[in-house]
């Protein structure tokens, strides 16, 4: 009897090392109507500084970015309200029985209200009684998508930065036409 041996060879693996998936970071498709988050969500998720200029300089015209800026980054200009926490329920679908595009349908956008700001900062209105101010400033904030009144809470605070990377320089370069300062 014959016995044949079997030769086997082994040949060794090499592989790739694998990196950790980097979350994706969804482009946001902007329009003339565009909810501030989203304008705000954009400028966060570029990298650069230039990107970030350019999409905040595309709405140039838009009032009620400019004047929520100058309200979180003018030292001048100083919050009527109480710093802190607002006691506010955010506006839900459940609230409102519907969905819209964005998930959620606010009665109000700052777009619209932008007009009103004037009341919630020293000097603006300071005929307003204290109650009443908080009373309409919690009211605006229950029209709102809730990522539009989480803005404007953070910027009532002066911490817009604590969720956008969006600083008072980037501001400057993109509004060079903003006066700085003397807004008491």
């Amino acid at each position: 009897m014959t016995t044949t041996t079997k030769k086997t060879t082994t040949r060794k693996r090499t592989t790739t090392p694998r990196t950790k998936a980097q979350p994706t970071v969804e482009k946001i498709e902007l329009n003339a109507n565009s909810f501030v988050h989203e304008i705000f969500s954009a400028v966060d998720s570029e990298k650069t500084k230039a990107k970030k200029v350019e999409i905040l300089q595309k709405y140039s015209s838009e009032n009620h970015l400019k004047a929520l800026l100058i309200w979180n980054f003018d030292e001048s200009v100083q919050s009527a309200l109480p710093d802190g926490v607002v006691p506010y329920q955010p506006l839900t679908e459940e609230a409102t029985g519907k969905a819209g595009k964005t998930g959620l349908p606010p009665h109000s956008t700052l777009r619209k209200e932008w007009t009103k700001l004037y009341n919630f900062v020293k000097g603006g209105n300071d005929s307003m009684n204290k109650l009443r101010k908080e009373t309409m400033f919690i009211n605006i904030l229950e029209s709102l998508h809730p990522e539009e009144a989480e803005i404007l809470c953070l910027v009532k605070d002066k911490k817009l930065e604590t969720k956008y990377k969006i600083t008072k320089e980037l501001t400057q370069e993109a509004y060079p036409d903003i006066q700085w300062g003397n807004r008491s």
